[in-house]
């Protein structure tokens, strides 16, 4: 099968830009597969990080095309012309906020023209999650184009029923994240990140306010002896944070890692932490839960979109059902009480398998294949 994915990938840093790399990876055991992606992802006064890519040697290095301007409609024209014409089985349009609807609904408009190429929505959240009055609008435009829809949770089909009752869809969860590696031993990874030993938690990804991270530093103050690791680059207010963490006097447990976390290190993040907190207010599926089981760390997460359905309840980590300080300090205090990390650790070993790429591609081809 020949397929064109559209999707920022490396240099572009982040999640996205990952899986993409890793789908293609895997595509290409099998099939005939090229990238087309961003000369501009997002204009610098958009982007609230310090750059938008990476310097981190990178096994998704795979090799694209960049001949999308997220805000030239001329390179939309240009690169939908160009996928019509090379006449793809299928295009795999990694979605994930409106911004982009525009752009990628010209470009299906055009390829489809050639009557044969197959448009799939690979949605990595249906609506974001920090909401604008067009959200629905421009995505509905985007999605009266595709043909297929992937999702990556459950949960998101209720958000697609909103805008398309009538799209056909395939719920096929987030796979691992696997580039980062394999984890270490505990008391190493601490002492090459030169934190204290001990009792140790994780807050890992980009910081906005949706994820809870306020919840979860009011959370720590009602436990004792744990420190948290928060290892990641704010896009939402750095100060808010700083305040609440001296206001209760948590410095000296806190270690702080406020940039983006570069790949060669994320092994040793998740090596240090006994689990992985996802206190989100708001949540689609996540990827930093595919990382942490990856390093086979347990995870406690708000009951929030997707991710209890990932997440086993007494057995791969603990869902949190009232997301307060807490209810989230309660459940820290009893995976340390009832000495969860072993059991919890075994069962994320027997229940990866599910979220193999192999899994995910073959489950991608086929839902395309037989619809």
């Amino acid at each position: 099968m020949k397929i064109t994915i559209i999707s920022p990938v490396y240099p572009y840093r982040g999640g996205i830009a990952d899986f993409s790399g890793l789908l293609y990876k895997h595509l290409s055991e099998l099939h005939e597969v090229n990238v087309i992606t961003f000369s501009r992802l997002y204009p610098s006064f958009l982007f609230p990080g310090k750059t938008q890519f990476t310097n981190d040697p990178n096994e998704n290095n795979v090799s694209s095309e960049k001949l999308i301007d997220s805000i030239n409609p001329i390179s939309w024209f240009r690169a939908g012309k160009k996928i019509k014409e090379s006449k793809p089985d299928i295009i795999i349009i990694a979605y994930w906020m409106p911004f982009f609807a525009l752009g990628y609904g010209i470009m299906a408009k055009l390829v489809k023209q050639n009557k044969k190429t197959k448009i799939v929505l690979l949605c990595h959240n249906v609506l974001p999650h920090e909401k604008k009055f067009y959200d629905k609008s421009v995505t509905k435009y985007l999605f009266n184009k595709a043909d297929y829809f992937v999702l990556l949770s459950k949960y998101s089909k209720s958000e697609l029923n909103k805008i398309m009752p009538e799209a056909n869809y395939k719920v096929l969860f987030h796979p691992l994240y696997s580039v980062f590696g394999s984890g270490i031993e505990k008391n190493e990874a601490q002492k090459k990140l030169n934190i204290p030993a001990g009792k140790t938690i994780l807050f890992f990804g980009i910081i906005r306010d949706y994820k809870g991270l306020d919840i979860l530093i009011e959370a720590l103050a009602k436990t004792k002896e744990i420190h948290l690791i928060i290892a990641g680059e704010f896009y939402s207010n750095r100060e808010k944070y700083i305040s609440i963490i001296e206001n209760l006097n948590l410095s000296e447990r806190i270690i702080l890692m406020d940039s983006f976390i570069p790949a060669e290190e994320v092994k040793y993040i998740f090596s240090a932490a006994d689990a992985v907190i996802l206190p989100y207010r708001e949540a689609t599926q996540s990827g930093i839960l595919q990382i942490a089981f990856n390093f086979h760390k347990p995870v406690i997460a708000s009951d929030c979109g997707g991710l209890a359905e990932l997440i086993t309840n007494g057995e791969t980590g603990i869902i949190v059902k009232e997301n307060t300080p807490e209810k989230l300090a309660e459940a820290i205090n009893l995976f340390y009480e009832k000495n969860y990390q072993e059991k919890f650790t075994e069962n994320i070993k027997s229940e990866n398998e599910k979220y193999s790429w192999s899994n995910f591609v073959s489950g991608l081809i086929k839902f395309v294949s037989q619809n």
